[in-house]
């Protein structure tokens, strides 16, 4: 008989969560009470050399079913599918989950379908890189330029890129990318924290950890605001004094503001010198954006973690509505949609600080920034990727933050892995942790209404 071909032969998915709210870990004026949460796949295959493709995508707790529900929508079109040409060519499954029509229409490519199908591709990633053995950022950054653009859907956006151009980028940008591989090695990439700046923390915790992170070497730190303008205006105050006159120190209003209260509320916070103010509106305004950034300049506008494809960074690009663009590693369709983001970044001449924290999403991003330097854009001036120290102990090749930098992965894969023992325990509403959990909250409701 013929050798069979190794082929993906089963996605397994889990709803994980974690209980940060009751540590109001992760909360803004939006979002109160997060719990973060992974909407996690795992493709496992027959070819008998252990490696698994991990993926996931992000959520705060209520809804991650649905979002798993999303990913094993898509199961038929992977299982079953060549492992080796999977490998080869991860842009022939994006364009066959983008492709379905029907699944499609409930897009398209945005919301709960489109971070499903991010997710999924990114389990590719994960596996073809663990089967090179190499770390994500070194596979793409070494790859053809022509190979990576095959990888990129210019549908919707060849009017501002078009696939020649993303080419002479690409090869403009592996001009030197031997030294600069060896610096990132040496040095890593620069960071900056948004731990001390949860808007649920009191004055002193915020002090301690803003002075923390001064001396962890960060030179940027992060505040979020938009729920109470006296207090952010105290919480400004307080974070300038704990960290000095020279440290940037960036706001984040998580889409809370008209346009007009976006516009006096970051000129009301002015006098504290913010870097950037951060998704000041909707996500969807791009309008609204471009007249934000000519009301507020010189504090920059940054925006990305909520724009759901790279059509609408298309437009944010093309209205001049953005300083500081912010990839997500899990919110798009995936790596190769990223790729074709920073490309876009990279032509309007943007710099990307992307979105990280959450489960993993530091874990994600950091390969594609680094990517974006030793073999597209060959600088991190004026970029920085967010860290958040939460969750991190969950994977099995953490982040390693030295002197306020990401170290260069070393391990290969896309840094996805979660420990079995993480996903045992937090599994909703079935792992170790919540079944506890549920059965402590079910006895004291019962002891509460005895009493």
């Amino acid at each position: 008989m013929p050798p069979t071909t190794p082929c993906i032969t089963a996605v397994d998915t889990y709803d994980i969560r974690f209980p940060t709210s009751r540590e109001l870990d992760g909360s803004d004026a939006m979002n109160p009470d997060p719990d973060y949460s992974a909407a996690y796949v795992v493709l496992r295959t027959d070819a008998g050399d252990g490696h698994e493709g991990h993926g996931f995508t992000f959520t705060i707790g209520r809804g991650n079913d649905v979002q798993v529900a999303a990913i094993n929508a898509l199961r038929h079109h992977v299982v079953g599918r060549p492992l080796d040409a999977l490998c080869a060519d991860p842009g022939s499954l994006n364009r066959d989950l983008i492709g379905d029509s029907q699944l499609r229409w409930l897009g398209p490519e945005k919301g709960v379908m489109h971070m499903a199908i991010g997710a999924v591709v990114n389990a590719v990633w994960d596996l073809a890189a663990k089967r090179a053995a190499t770390p994500l950022w070194r596979l793409l950054a070494e790859a053809e330029p022509e190979w990576l653009v095959a990888q990129i859907d210019f549908r919707y956006i060849a009017d501002a890129l078009s696939p020649e151009e993303a080419l002479e980028l690409l090869r403009s940008g592996r001009r030197g990318a031997a030294e600069r591989t060896a610096r990132l090695l040496e040095r890593g990439y620069p960071g900056y924290t948004t731990s001390p700046g949860w808007l649920g923390y009191s004055d002193e915790k915020l002090t301690r950890l803003a002075r923390q992170a001064v001396a962890d070497g960060f030179t940027q730190i992060k505040l979020k605001v938009g729920a109470d303008l006296d207090d952010d205006i105290r919480r400004c105050r307080t974070a300038r004094e704990a960290v000095g006159p020279d440290i940037r120190m960036a706001v984040d209003a998580n889409q809370r503001w008209n346009v007009d209260e976006a516009i006096r509320w970051t000129r009301a916070l002015a006098e504290f010198d913010p870097y950037w103010v951060e998704e000041p509106t909707s996500p969807d305004d791009i309008l609204g954006h471009a007249a934000i950034r000519t009301a507020v300049t010189p504090v920059k506008v940054a925006t990305g973690e909520h724009v759901q494809n790279r059509v609408v960074f298309k437009q944010l690009l093309q209205a001049g509505a953005l300083d500081i663009l912010q990839i997500d590693a899990a919110r798009v369709g995936g790596v190769n949609e990223n790729l074709a983001i920073l490309l876009l970044a990279a032509k309007f001449g943007v710099p990307v600080c992307p979105h990280a924290g959450g489960v993993g999403l530091c874990e994600l991003v950091q390969h594609l920034s680094m990517f974006d330097y030793v073999a597209l854009t060959g600088t991190t001036e004026d970029r920085v990727i967010e860290y958040v120290d939460h969750l991190h102990e969950h994977f099995l090749a953490p982040v390693v933050i030295r002197d306020g930098h990401y170290t260069a992965p070393r391990a290969p894969g896309f840094s996805a892995t979660m420990r079995p023992e993480s996903i045992a325990a937090f599994t909703y509403p079935d792992g170790e942790f919540w079944a506890k959990d549920l059965a402590t909250q079910t006895t004291d409701h019962a002891n509460g209404a005895a009493a």
